[in-house]
């Protein structure tokens, strides 16, 4: 399933269907569940959300990936909150999302890069995912574990969050690219990859991005390959 929605821009739409119905789901079942049952299922709500943001951060419009990646957390949030029998409105779950995530300095710079004609959408493609994925992963952890503690959205400190949610970030990175690494294995043949190995190359010559960038991202795309 996250090999499909990351896979193909045009699966968006898929994925706010998926999310709806999920959502039903789970409002069926989270108050006949056991509070120790909750957390195995929270992760399972954490790991679909980052497959989400993942698609989301295909858009291909510098800023727009930035909101559908934050929809998708705040769907996630309220899944959350749904899990644990939270209280949870729209303006706090955004809030939290801003003071927590926020919009991620490496993030909007991947999302920015876009507007470059050409390659800025290759570079885009290559880096947003995964950072957009693990800002969902440690957002989600941060915020299940603290309901798993009995705490609720209201009384969250977000000093210590944000403070954990930069610890959870390597991990999430980890998780992202493990979900990309499977969602890109080549299909259809390698003539994709080596093109957007030539334009990374153009992007290096003209000095947009350095030697040392474009040698990771080199490696990203031979790995696709392989």
């Amino acid at each position: 399933m996250i090999r499909t929605l990351y896979a193909s821009r045009t699966s968006w739409l898929f994925t706010v269907w998926h999310l709806i119905n999920q959502e039903k789901d789970l409002h069926h079942n989270s108050k006949t569940m056991l509070h120790a049952d909750k957390l195995p299922k929270a992760n399972d709500i954490i790991k679909n959300h980052v497959g989400f943001s993942m698609g989301a951060a295909l858009v291909p419009f510098p800023g727009a990936d930035l909101l559908a990646v934050s929809a998708v957390q705040l769907n996630m949030l309220r899944q959350l909150a749904k899990l644990y029998n939270v209280s949870f409105f729209d303006t706090l779950g955004k809030n939290v999302v801003s003071a927590i995530a926020g919009s991620g300095i490496a993030r909007l710079s991947a999302s920015l890069v876009k507007a470059i004609p050409g390659v800025g959408t290759v570079v885009g493609e290559l880096s947003m995912p995964v950072l957009s994925g693990a800002s969902t992963f440690a957002l989600g952890k941060v915020v299940a574990n603290h309901f798993q503690k009995g705490g609720t959205l209201e009384d969250l400190d977000f000093k210590t969050a944000r403070k954990e949610y930069t610890e959870e970030m390597d991990t999430g990175k980890k998780v992202a690219e493990e979900l990309k690494t499977d969602a890109d294995r080549p299909a259809n043949g390698s003539d994709e990859h080596f093109d957007k190995l030539r334009k990374l190359a153009e992007l290096r010559d003209q000095g947009v991005i350095t030697a040392e960038e474009f040698q990771k991202l080199k490696e990203r795309l031979l790995e696709k390959i392989q």
